[in-house]
């Protein structure tokens, strides 16, 4: 349950990530590049005050090294429902109005800045939109094309199922890394963000569904000797609707399990590619692409805290996969059963 809960948040951080995040994914000031976390304090002077943000000065020591400091003699009042970056709530109506922030020139970072001086904070909660929903997305494609063909192999067998069998080898023989990648070169480089993130999409479904076939094909064999499916042939349905209303329901136990144990992958797929340059393109944001900035050790030396995507995409992956555990418990009695004595 407490993954499950923290799923509920990232995924609803998501969605409201415009209004929750003090600035929009391009918003910078290069002023402030790599700028640390932000504090924000409740006194000054030894009383206590309203939140406040201290004024940040940039000075460089003898290796030109970025040093912040605060100067609090500059406060800026942290304020709740300001306005700020232009936005359309839920896509439906223009908005200026976000959870909090500070007036300009002042900055609020609460998990420090890019290199291009962005919002981290802000970036992570527009990235997650992006990273979360390729999982559930492309798992959704992947699993109806992997459902439907093991459901229809397993049904008609003969040449059939060795004809689609055959085709589901073929993509499961090539490593899925180096598939992704091949595929990806396909897609031309003149695509803007929109369309790299529905090829991406694509990708990961086109390659994602072979493995699903296969255990459910094996499960409709059994399935399609069963009384209830010799009936409904006796009842003349059709072979799609037999398949689709008395085969496939009762796979969706595994089916299930395997969609959550799955949901992972497609996020570090995503990843991956942003991470290599591959996929979704600066300033757009993704889990991926911010860890970008992570990729030199100096970097991270300076700057460690833009490493936190990457612990998103931890929690996230561990979430499913407990999840995913979970629902193997509830849902599959002969994995209860066989482990119960352990």
């Amino acid at each position: 349950m407490l993954c499950f809960w923290t799923l509920m948040i990232f995924y609803s951080a998501a969605i409201f990530a415009d209004f929750l995040a003090p600035y929009s994914f391009k918003n910078e000031d290069r002023n402030f590049s790599y700028c640390p976390p932000t504090p924000i304090k409740l006194r000054h002077a030894g009383h206590l005050t309203a939140p406040f943000v201290p004024e940040l000065k940039l000075h460089f020591n003898d290796i030109h090294k970025r040093i912040y400091t605060q100067d609090e003699g500059k406060r800026f009042p942290l304020k709740f429902f300001i306005q700020g970056d232009e936005y359309k709530f839920l896509g439906m109506f223009s908005t200026r109005r976000h959870l909090f922030g500070v007036d300009a020139p002042g900055r609020v970072y609460l998990w420090g800045a890019d290199a291009r001086g962005r919002d981290l904070f802000s970036r992570i909660l527009h990235g997650a939109r992006i990273s979360l929903s390729i999982g559930l997305i492309g798992v959704f494609i992947s699993f109806t094309i992997g459902l439907l063909v093991g459901g229809i192999a397993g049904y008609y067998g003969s040449w059939v199922d060795n004809i689609l069998m055959r085709i589901c080898e073929m993509f499961m023989m090539v490593p899925s890394f180096y598939l992704l990648l091949a595929l990806r070169t396909v897609v031309p480089d003149n695509f803007n963000s929109l369309q790299i993130y529905f090829s991406i999409v694509a990708i990961l479904s086109f390659i994602g569904w072979a493995g699903l076939a296969r255990i459910i094909r094996g499960m409709s064999l059994s399935l399609r000797e069963r009384e209830y499916v010799l009936a409904a042939k006796g009842m003349g349905l059709s072979d799609f609707a037999i398949i689709v209303r008395h085969i496939l329901p009762h796979t969706m136990s595994y089916s299930i399990i395997a969609i959550m144990l799955s949901i992972p992958s497609y996020i570090l797929g995503e990843s991956a590619l942003s991470l290599l340059g591959m996929g979704i393109q600066d300033p757009y944001a993704s889990w991926g692409n911010l860890l970008s900035d992570a990729m030199g050790i100096v970097a991270i030396q300076f700057a460690p805290w833009i490493l936190l995507p990457g612990l998103f995409i931890l929690i996230t992956v561990i979430c499913f996969n407990v999840i995913g555990d979970a629902l193997r418990d509830s849902l599959d009695p002969l994995f209860k059963s066989d482990f119960a004595g352990l």
